[in-house]
């Protein structure tokens, strides 16, 4: 965690208010972007993101470091997208280990979605594959690429296994990949 962060927090946990808007800050946009993408609504990703940052600051006295910030904000709003989305929790619990053995630990020809994507159109179709993924996965994919979790963190955060957040983003990757394909062979027969 960084020096000025861990002040912010220090100080936040006594009860400073400016310090914890200091993390809202710093954080809202990321809480943000991770419940619009699960829940595809502005009005109600914004609700969820203030009522995040209202239950860290009651349970910021209970914040005793083991993770990092980011990581525990993230398990509240995800606690929250939960709680909207009760199928979300069982799919990805669903997922299971059984193509853990297969993945690799980083995939060079698709280790970022949104790498190397020059064109507007094709960003907006890499957009469009996204909202279509299912909410599991659309939240991993958005933890991972968008908020820069690691596996780790990600695993944290939604209190999964590793191997489960490994699997779910393997299938998430290959399901945007099937649809960027799509989009190519459109491409090549549209110039």
């Amino acid at each position: 965690m960084p020096d000025a962060e861990h002040l912010l927090i220090q100080r936040a946990r006594k009860g400073d208010q400016e310090a914890f808007a200091a993390l809202v800050t710093e954080h809202q946009r990321y809480v943000y972007n991770l419940a619009l993408r699960v829940l595809k609504n502005e009005e109600e990703a914004l609700d969820l993101a203030q009522e995040a940052f209202v239950r860290a600051w009651t349970a910021l006295p209970n914040f005793r470091g083991q993770s990092q910030f980011r990581t525990w904000l993230y398990r509240i709003a995800t606690n929250l997208c939960y709680n909207r989305l009760p199928g979300l929790r069982r799919s990805l619990n669903d997922l299971g280990d059984d193509v853990i053995s297969e993945l690799p630990e980083t995939d060079l020809a698709f280790d970022n979605p949104a790498r190397g994507f020059e064109s507007s159109e094709l960003r907006s179709y890499l957009h469009q594959a996204m909202d279509e993924l299912d909410e599991n996965y659309r939240l991993l994919i958005s933890l991972r690429y968008q908020n820069e979790l690691s596996y780790e963190e990600i695993a944290g955060a939604l209190n999964l296994p590793l191997g489960t957040v490994k699997t779910g983003l393997f299938r998430a990757k290959e399901q945007l990949r099937r649809a960027l394909e799509s989009y190519q062979e459109l491409s090549w027969t549209n110039p």
